[in-house]
């Protein structure tokens, strides 16, 4: 090696030292950086000049040329970013689940200023004074009040489940427009950091900082997985379908139901389009879903992934009643898993049951006692209306009825039920007094029993049976087993989240000891090169000067 050779030598420690120490400034910079990956500098011998070359001799004769900064890489731990992001999707399914089951007590809990249990037991004092004296007009104003108090705050009880129903359809929009534009974002990453690193020369390492950042955000809403190609294009997939590829996104769509206008997000390009308006087919829709809700949910097959997903599950399909519960089919079990998943359709379902149920038993009461006095029915008779059919306390509002078999045939759910205007304004029409003269003490009790026979169930999963006095109360209990169970879940999801992240950070994050060594480290190098360069210089001048 010429003696000039030895400056470049030098000169390459100087060169690298500095790059090096600019490295750990930048992440010295970005300790405290959200979504940052530390960076690492790797330093590599360049190619030796080789002087001679001797097969006897045991290497050949090889003068080194100094050290060159390679590349600045970042520390990156694939298992712990898969596990992360698995997990994070976790996290996020069951943080939507417990805000559901949540907002469901608090639905319960507080009404205007008043719960609805106590309506409920308003409504059975009201049955109790009556049945003490029946043919009290007092007694029977205050029981048909508090029917219409029971109709009316059951009905409001009911429209916030269904206003929150549309509140969790409004969050499914904006979760679908946020992982829109996340993958859109992402297939721009793709395509500038390729640019960039193309010619070899510079690694994006803050754009792809950019991309792990949303791909971590992306992971809370969807399962997805994650995939490079050969070009370092990341491939994402979501529900197993591709979602982001080598320059492309899929746009998740939005299908709103005529009837219900909840939305349903699906794969625009894998539904049918009609050739002449371009708008969806709509029996295109259920093969082009991006979620089977129809799956069981479970943390063994890995389908308890994703707030979007969660939100969707929580919200269910429809506005649920009664009959989703399945009592009226010849299989309940398979009914009611229909909705079994979803907290607010199943609350929905069980609380028109209990309104159902008491609404259809008080007038299946009042019909018994006006059949029990005479078969042959009479305007304004005992128990009966103008038109000789037997006063129903509640009547439904939306739907005709008909008299079939002897039973009213009716539809009596939440939000189709009225007080019969009649005996709104005249209760006494009741009068619970026979034609024969005799108080129908036997009417009375048997509205007692309506609340106190033990002959329902919240759904048929549950085998205990119950009265409709402590049927709501069995209600809430249940809803807050299940908000205890959820948020166990989800506080042990939080930790795991929070353990796996800080393994990561140990490896991403930026330790500010560990950088300050690093600085002295290549703050040694930079001097000692410098030292290097001005020995060679100084024994290149004595040469010059000693020899001429």
């Amino acid at each position: 090696m010429s003696l000039f050779g030895g400056l470049y030598v030098g000169n390459s420690g100087l060169q690298t030292s500095q790059n090096a120490l600019n490295t750990v400034a930048h992440n010295m910079v970005n300790v405290d950086t959200k979504g940052y990956t530390r960076q690492q500098v790797s330093q590599v011998t360049r190619t030796y000049n080789t002087i001679s070359k001797n097969g006897s001799a045991v290497s050949y004769q090889q003068v080194g040329l100094g050290v060159k900064y390679a590349e600045v890489k970042q520390v990156r731990d694939f298992f712990l970013d898969k596990s992360y992001r698995k997990e994070s999707g976790r996290g996020g399914f069951y943080d939507v689940s417990c805000d559901a089951i949540e907002e469901v007590e608090n639905i319960f809990q507080e009404l205007d200023g008043e719960a609805f249990a106590n309506t409920l037991e308003k409504l059975w004092v009201s049955v109790q004074e009556l049945a003490k004296d029946p043919s009290s007009t007092v007694n029977q104003g205050i029981f048909i009040q508090r029917c219409s108090e029971f109709t009316t705050r059951s009905q409001a009880v009911y429209q916030n489940f269904c206003d929150y129903q549309d509140d969790l359809n409004f969050k499914v929009k904006q979760k679908t427009d946020k992982i829109n534009e996340i993958g859109q974002r992402i297939e721009t990453l793709n395509e500038q950091i390729l640019k960039i690193e193309s010619g070899q020369v510079e690694h994006a390492n803050d754009l792809r900082d950019e991309r792990n950042d949303l791909i971590d955000e992306l992971s809370t809403y969807a399962s997805i997985s994650v995939d490079t190609d050969i070009d370092g294009n990341y491939i994402i997939q979501i529900e197993g379908v591709d979602f982001v590829t080598v320059g492309s996104c899929k746009e998740i769509g939005l299908y709103a139901d005529p009837l219900t206008g909840f939305y349903t997000p699906f794969w625009e390009p894998l539904a049918e389009h009609d050739p002449i308006t371009k708008e969806v087919i709509e029996s295109s829709i259920p093969s082009a879903r991006v979620f089977d809700l129809d799956q069981e949910i479970s943390i063994e097959k890995n389908t308890d992934i994703g707030a979007l997903k969660s939100t969707l599950v929580a919200r269910g399909d429809k506005r649920a009643t009664y009959k989703d519960l399945g009592f009226e089919d010849p299989d309940p079990s398979k009914k009611y898993s229909e909705i079994s998943d979803s907290i607010v359709m199943n609350v929905m379902a069980e609380f028109d049951q209990l309104i159902h149920d008491i609404t259809t038993e008080i007038n299946k009461v009042i019909e018994d006692a006006a059949n029990a006095v005479s078969t042959t029915p009479t305007p304004n008779g005992y128990l009966r209306d103008e038109n000789g059919e037997p006063f129903r306390i509640f009547v439904v509002s939306s739907n005709e009825e008909s008299l079939k078999g002897g039973k009213w045939q009716d539809d009596y759910t939440t939000n189709n039920i009225m007080i019969n205007e009649q005996l709104k304004m005249a209760p006494s029409k009741l009068g619970f007094i026979r034609e024969d003269g005799i108080v129908d003490q036997t009417c009375a009790d048997n509205l007692k029993k309506v609340f106190t026979d033990p002959t329902h169930t919240l759904n048929p999963e549950v085998k205990t049976a119950t009265n409709l006095y402590n049927f709501y109360n069995n209600l809430v209990s249940q809803v807050a087993n299940t908000g205890y169970v959820m948020r166990g879940i989800s506080a042990n999801q939080e930790i795991t989240v929070t353990n796996i992240s800080a393994a990561r950070e140990q490896i991403v994050g930026v330790s500010s000891d560990e950088e300050l060594s690093n600085m002295i480290m290549f703050q040694n190098a930079f001097n000692a090169s410098s030292r290097y360069i001005n020995a060679m210089s100084e024994m290149i001048e004595h040469l010059i000067m000693t020899f001429g």
